[in-house]
């Protein structure tokens, strides 16, 4: 029998190449996701959506996989983060845990609109009645959580963990700053929609969150390759490693 424990450094590695695979599944599923709830935004929709019910149920099966694979990378990335800041280690699990919670929250709103919109055809379609001020709701709802509350807690999460990535070079420092900068722009764009001076999941937001979106791609491919740095920690000081982020910023 084999008791060789295995090393720190394995470890890291496992758990670098956990984190990038679960990156390309989150961001891969929530892309995926688009085609399927297009019928959300047709004039009709409540019509519409009765008669597409396999489409719907895809759709919530790849939100309900992009909220596990969210909260997958904060708990993957902990015991590599907890190793230099245990507070934003935890802090990076816990709001990525809420991001992953608020999208399956948001897979039920596609449930809702479902069984909304087969009740309304049974009804007949009625024009003016309580079906119309229930999608109104639910839609408002459905975009607040996917436009605000999801992108702000990823938003807080990655801030967390990108900052430890810098301070200790775990990762090459241009794709710490892309990041640090990318998630800057997507965080502004959420409080641009919150404050309803712009459109949610307009122009200006997506043009805002694709920095971040190409990053983590390219962040991902490098976690699965390379796996993190370690060792690189011991270069910085506890007082100059903070002294060169802000430098940077």
């Amino acid at each position: 029998m084999n008791m060789t424990k295995e090393s720190p450094r394995g470890v890291d590695r496992k758990a670098a190449a956990i984190v990038g695979v679960l990156f390309i599944i989150g961001t891969v599923s929530g892309f995926l996701i688009l085609p399927f709830i297009a019928v959300l935004n047709t004039p009709d929709h409540l019509t519409t959506i009765a008669t597409h019910e396999g489409q719907m149920t895809i759709a919530t099966l790849l939100k309900f996989i992009m909220g596990v694979a969210c909260a997958g990378i904060g708990l993957a990335l902990y015991p590599i983060l907890k190793k230099y800041n245990e507070g934003l280690a935890i802090g990076a699990v816990g709001f990525r845990i809420i991001e992953g919670v608020v999208d399956i929250v948001g897979a039920l709103s596609y449930v809702a609109f479902l069984v909304l919109s087969q009740e309304f055809v049974k009804a007949g379609a009625p024009q003016s009645s309580f079906f119309q001020t229930t999608d109104v709701l639910i839609n408002a709802s459905a975009v607040w959580l996917r436009d605000v509350a999801m992108l702000l807690t990823w938003c807080i999460g990655a801030l967390m963990y990108y900052s430890v990535f810098y301070q200790h070079r775990l990762v090459p420092r241009r794709l710490s700053v892309w990041g640090l900068v990318g998630i800057t722009l997507t965080s502004i764009s959420c409080l641009l929609v919150m404050f309803h001076l712009i459109p949610p999941a307009g122009t200006i937001q997506v043009i805002l969150s694709l920095p971040i979106m190409v990053q983590e791609m390219v962040l991902a491919v490098w976690l699965i390759a390379k796996g993190v740095n370690p060792s690189a920690a011991g270069s910085l000081s506890a007082n100059t490693a903070p002294n060169e982020l802000f430098s940077a910023v």
